[in-house]
């Protein structure tokens, strides 16, 4: 009986699996290699994820990946940045350059609190995948209506973005905070827990205010000057 015929381009891969064997040199591309990163992530998994395995679930050598990807660190970078990319829009219109904004920073800051990969590739290194590069542009973009300068612009996409994997990173640590019962306190325990819980989406909003009230105030200054 004739065998069965796989899709193109996954039938090394697939066979091999069933058969327990690697697949053959050159079987694989980027994209697949990608895609199996993202079932880690997605997962929820990332932590596990290794060149080493990622290679068993394609079925090939270790060393293979590296025709495609650098290291772990470039194909991390690359699911999140694919994860990005389909979230960090915000809905509301860009004439409402506060709104927008806004929606855009709890966005990220939403991303990062659920997204383990995303806040661990954030905290690393600045980053400046696609996605990642297109929301500073619209941001920078909308925030101009404020009728800030370029130079103030610069400032306030800065001081927001910071604002807010600073707050993501926080709200992600202290969320599954053990009890404060170390004794370090020194009575004031009730305060430290009223501190913790600062860390909310509402007062997300509260800080992000201040800033954008800050920013609204400088460009009105920079307006006065021209």
């Amino acid at each position: 009986m004739p065998r069965r015929a796989q899709p193109q381009g996954q039938a090394p891969v697939t066979e091999a699996k069933e058969r327990g064997r690697r697949a053959a040199w050159g079987t694989i591309s980027r994209e697949q290699v990608v895609q199996a990163a993202m079932k880690f992530v997605e997962a929820g998994n990332y932590e596990k994820m290794t060149i080493r395995s990622i290679a068993r679930e394609l079925g090939v050598a270790p060393m293979s990946l590296y025709h495609h990807v650098r290291n772990k660190g470039d194909l991390l970078g690359e699911v999140v940045d694919r994860l990005q990319e389909r979230s960090w829009r915000p809905q509301v219109a860009t004439n409402d350059w506060r709104a927008w904004v806004a929606e855009a920073a709890d966005e990220l800051r939403h991303f990062l609190v659920t997204q383990p990969s995303a806040l661990h590739v954030y905290l690393r290194h600045p980053v400046v995948s696609p996605a990642a590069m297109a929301r500073m542009r619209a941001m920078m973009e909308v925030l101009g209506q404020s009728g800030a300068d370029v130079q103030t612009v610069r400032r306030a996409y800065a001081a927001i973005h910071t604002y807010t994997i600073g707050f993501a990173a926080l709200e992600v640590s202290w969320g599954d905070r053990l009890p404060i019962d170390d004794n370090r306190g020194g009575g004031n325990d009730d305060i430290a827990e009223e501190l913790a819980d600062y860390t909310t989406p509402d007062q997300f909003a509260v800080g992000l205010r201040y800033l954008l009230d800050g920013i609204e105030r400088d460009a009105g200054v920079d307006r006065d000057n021209e």
